[in-house]
């Protein structure tokens, strides 16, 4: 059964999807894209593709990235990956529509897809399965990028600081490919400063910089704002 949220719950989340949800996503899951999946692996390159031109604000796009993602796992309802990037397609949808009631549609969905992703990990996901990272580690950061966005009425952010810093101390972690590894310092540094924390946030930027992430350049920017 779908939760219903009071009104004005339901306007701040449905301001939340149409300010940052693209943005949130496009900085943090681009470099995830996989070179072996358990998908097949023309099908799921071709889903993110559409996934990565989505995130980058072709909206024209998302629908094409949430059908082909949602088919993808519905073929293989056992792997949390492919049901997390589900969800984050979905909940991208919202964007595409004026309709309140099917902007919190979409929105309700894709978090509900995401949490189910969650509850699917076990100690098997700790393998890795696209591009090197482990599937539990690659499941926790989509989530965590996404509930660390919602409002603070939705109690999500609690969840969401603490699956970012599960992956941040997963021993997993220091295995896991560089570009994931940046995209998790970049995405712990943007939190630093959204808590007015800006000693932390330069730590997770010298990190990105200093291990010649591909986002390094990305971080080198947000450190001369920081220090102007």
């Amino acid at each position: 059964m779908r939760t219903r949220h009071p009104p004005s719950t339901r306007r701040a989340l449905l301001a939340w999807w149409l300010a940052t949800v693209a943005a949130a996503l496009s900085a943090t899951l681009l470099v995830l894209a996989p070179a072996l999946a358990a998908a097949p692996a023309p099908a799921f390159a071709g889903a993110f593709e559409q996934f990565q031109r989505a995130t980058a604000g072709d909206k024209a796009a998302i629908d094409a990235a949430a059908t082909q993602f949602a088919a993808l796992s519905a073929n293989d309802r056992a792997d949390p990956v492919l049901l997390a990037y589900s969800g984050a397609a979905t909940t991208l949808r919202a964007t595409t529509t004026m309709l309140p009631w099917r902007k919190m549609s979409f929105a309700e969905d894709g978090l509900a897809q995401v949490d189910k992703a969650l509850t699917l990990l076990n100690a098997s996901h700790d393998q890795p399965l696209y591009r090197g990272t482990p599937a539990s580690l690659e499941v926790r950061f989509v989530a965590a990028s996404t509930f660390l966005g919602l409002p603070s009425m939705l109690n999500r952010h609690e969840r969401g600081a603490r699956l970012l810093g599960d992956v941040l101390r997963s021993p997993l972690f220091a295995g896991a490919p560089l570009g994931f590894r940046g995209a998790v310092w970049l995405r712990a540094a943007g939190e630093a400063v959204n808590g007015k924390r800006p000693d932390e946030a330069r730590q997770w930027l010298q990190q990105v910089v200093a291990s010649g992430a591909p986002q390094a350049a990305k971080a080198q920017a947000q450190l001369k704002e920081l220090n102007p």
